[in-house]
């Protein structure tokens, strides 16, 4: 089962992709009276998911419906959003007046995207052509973005490489983490360890390289790992989060037990980053991967990274070792030398459109201004093309603060930001809030009986998802997606509903408990 399957929900509301545009050239956030945007929004400039005084809710509803219990909920809501420091960050974003919470699966598509990707193709694609892979930066954007990501995962710059899906980079990982373990080659170290609740692609993998190593594979929950450690262990591959329930597993704890039996742990970040703090410096992980398409909103298919710690980086021996990754590249060799740092961590030619749309995707993070100034994460970036952009921001040569830039042309300007401007901890308080607020919603809404919570209650065990058990669940997401409800359905009976703080509000969520709730009170 892919987990890009659950991207199938943003199509069911009216049966074009989530973000389609008509075909006037419009950017994504212009709003027209008579465009395809919902009703009851007026030309009057106001902003898709603006609530009115009136009382009005998404979807025109009314918060007179309500029982007092709920009206007292909606108004709560209303003031959390009321205090929420990230709430502004939900104008980065496209988004409609429906409540989507399937990040989890597939991230809103940020306003800064399609200018960038309109001027990769026309310019850097269209006129440069060639030159672009060094005047528009197009051969070290794997190592570029890769730093910009670090700081989100709590790694210093130069350990990140950006490139190839998840599933490849989960067997160059493992792969490499057993070879590291046996650097004599005698096969003591025979056994690797796998998360037994893992998403699938990791096990299928996990299997094909424990037969290319000559290893055993066991399969283990990632409660059982410490006592199933020996000195027989090669490696691990974990979850961070577990994709169905959203248990977040103990990373520090479990990789010093991995540590302590003289094996190398490989964690797998795709539920985990850009929603909650992960250290991977901090707790001295070994090999990490992860998506960007969930929570660092990176688009359908954005590559996926590798993380190698820095000193295990000379030890990296990769079981794909492609030519962007030869310490000559353009030498044309027929032996390999593998490169140093994070590029030996490199196959073939990075894809750029989606590579460079998750560079900008990452703006989100950092103002819009650029990203990280010391290191190599300090880069130039070229802001060319026709249409607006809103953020936040220093951008030099155009001058600072906050506005909206709306004009056509080509033209470079130095990418110098201030560092992250959000905080990976700030996102983690109002993922916790989000969920906490939507259970005690869930709970005040929907039948007794009706559902039951798969996700730990306490905040050290908790993602940023909620799992709810339903014994109709997949009829019952159909009935939510179509009003206005956007989670997601896993066989056989859950329904997983993903809390993204950079765009989704506490009115959200109160409006898709009670969604929850109705649907699940009334005959189908």
């Amino acid at each position: 089962m892919s987990e890009l399957d659950a991207e199938r929900n943003d199509r069911e509301l009216n049966g074009r992709e989530p973000n389609d545009r008509e075909p006037n050239d419009r950017e994504p956030n212009d709003r027209e009276s008579n465009d395809r945007e919902s009703n009851d929004r007026e030309s009057s400039g106001r902003e898709p998911n603006d609530r009115e005084s009136s009382g009005r809710e998404p979807n025109g509803r009314e918060l007179n419906v309500r029982e007092p219990k709920g009206r007292e909920l909606a108004l709560e809501a209303r003031q959390l959003d009321a205090a929420d420091e990230l709430a502004g960050l939900r104008t980065r974003f496209v988004l409609d007046d429906a409540v989507y919470l399937d990040g989890n699966s597939l991230g809103a598509l940020p306003v800064s995207v399609p200018g960038r990707l309109a001027d990769v193709v026309y310019r850097e694609w269209g006129e440069l052509r060639i030159r672009s892979w060094d005047e528009s930066g197009w051969w070290t954007a794997p190592e570029r973005i890769g730093d910009r990501i670090a700081p989100l995962v709590g790694a210093a710059p130069g350990q990140i490489v950006v490139g190839d899906s998840t599933s490849v980079n989960v067997f160059k990982a493992l792969v490499a983490a057993v070879r590291m373990a046996d650097p004599a080659g005698d096969g003591r170290r025979d056994e690797i360890l796998v998360d037994a609740t893992t998403f699938p692609t990791d096990g299928y993998i996990a299997e094909s390289a424990a037969r290319m190593t000559g290893r055993t594979l066991r399969p283990v929950t990632p409660a059982e790992v410490p006592a199933a450690l020996s000195d027989r262990t090669a490696a691990v591959l974990l979850n961070h989060v577990d994709y169905r329930t959203g248990r977040l597993h103990d990373l520090p704890g479990l990789t010093a037990a991995a540590h302590r039996a003289g094996a190398h742990i490989v964690w797998d970040l795709c539920h985990s980053a850009g929603a909650l703090p992960v250290g991977l410096d901090e707790h001295g992980v070994d090999l990490a991967v992860g998506c960007t398409y969930k929570y660092l909103n990176g688009g359908p298919g954005s590559p996926a990274y590798l993380y190698v710690r820095h000193d295990l980086q000379p030890h990296f021996d990769s079981p794909l070792p492609g030519w962007t990754s030869h310490a000559q590249p353009f030498a044309m060799h027929p032996s390999y030398e593998p490169a140093t740092g994070a590029p030996r961590g490199r196959v073939g030619t990075p894809d750029i459109l989606s590579m460079l749309a998750l560079e900008a995707a990452l703006d989100v993070w950092y103002g819009g201004s650029g990203g990280p100034t010391e290191g190599p994460g300090a880069d130039t970036a070229t802001t060319a093309g026709t249409g607006s952009r809103t953020g936040t921001g220093t951008r030099t040569g155009t001058g600072s603060g906050t506005g909206t830039r709306t004009g056509s042309g080509t033209g470079t300007g130095s990418g110098t930001g201030t560092g992250i401007g959000v905080t990976i901890e700030s996102v983690r308080a109002k993922s916790l809030a989000l969920t906490d607020f939507f259970l005690r919603c869930v709970s005040a809404y929907v039948p007794e009986g009706r559902v039951e919570s798969l996700t730990p209650t306490a905040h050290a065990e908790r993602g940023s998802q909620i799992a709810l058990r339903c014994d109709d669940a997949g009829d019952v997401m159909k009935r939510l997606i179509h009003q206005g409800v956007i989670g997601d359905f896993r066989h056989p009976d859950v329904l997983r509903f993903g809390f993204t703080p950079l765009y989704v509000s506490f009115t959200d969520v109160e409006h898709a408990a009670w969604v929850l709730g109705e649907t699940l009170g009334s005959p189908g």
